[in-house]
């Protein structure tokens, strides 16, 4: 099931529109309520001020959570591609034959690697993730064989960067799927309603200047749209390239 966060923007659009009402109602119920006595007043903006800090908060903490998760998988693509590369030199240390193959087959697993980094189609990274998996097979098989003909030192060099390669990929999908939780969403999303009413009771806004409802409503979805931009691998804007398995590339030699 698709999930509704790898759409920032339509999620920015709805955000703004339910916080924006949020704040409307507010204002109408303070119309129909009718103008509070001082004492209420000053109940109301402590009630504003905490809630707003509150809200403020949770933001931050979910902003900061959303970069960790966009750092790690950036350092996990960079850590793949570490491993890869060095196994391509390792495998140097096999027979003739066997590190020919080998080679090959880890250009034709790092291309794989970079499709399941760019690619958006839930389709194409079906067919990469099935051709990983039969990828990262047909390695082990590459050095396992000669090593096990011919127990050396140097062939369990080869074998341990195989094994770091494969294992590089295990913590890059990790890092993938690891995202802020659903009910966490929710209950910052009713914690921003709640604001934006509570802001809309608060103010004296001029039915003819039903506009300036439009500035926290704003602000608010924009902070989301970044979070959720971020927390979001294959959608949105920023995403993570990966520049070292492009570098790692174009830098080993074409057949």
């Amino acid at each position: 099931m698709p999930n509704p966060l790898d759409y920032p923007l339509p999620f920015f659009l709805l955000c703004f529109l339910v916080l924006w009402l949020a704040a409307r109602v507010g204002v109408r119920f303070r119309r129909k309520r009718g103008e509070p006595d001082e004492a209420e007043k000053e109940y109301l903006g402590l009630i504003v001020s905490s809630a707003l800090t509150l809200l403020a908060l949770i933001i931050g903490f979910s902003f900061s959570m959303a970069v960790g998760r966009y750092d790690q998988r950036k350092n996990y693509e960079e850590e793949e591609a570490n491993a890869i590369g060095t196994e391509y030199v390792r495998v140097g240390l096999l027979p003739a034959a066997d590190a020919a193959r080998a080679r090959a087959l880890l250009k034709s697993y790092l291309d794989e690697r970079m499709v399941f980094y760019t690619t958006r189609s839930a389709g194409r990274l079906a067919q990469t993730n099935a051709a990983t998996a039969k990828l990262q097979a047909d390695l082990w098989s590459a050095v396992e064989a000669p090593a096990a003909a011919q127990p050396t030192p140097l062939s369990a060099l080869a074998v341990s960067g195989m094994n770091d390669v494969l294992n590089s990929q295990g913590y890059a999908q990790a890092a993938w799927w690891n995202r802020i939780p659903l009910a966490a969403w929710f209950l910052m999303g009713a914690i921003a309603i709640c604001c934006n009413g509570l802001v809309g009771y608060g103010a004296r806004i001029p039915k003819a200047k039903p506009a300036r409802t439009f500035v926290l409503p704003l602000i608010v979805a924009i902070a989301l749209f970044l979070i959720a931009d971020l927390d979001s691998p294959r959608g949105g804007v920023i995403r993570v390239y990966p520049h070292n398995l492009a570098s790692l590339s174009s830098s080993l030699p074409q057949p």
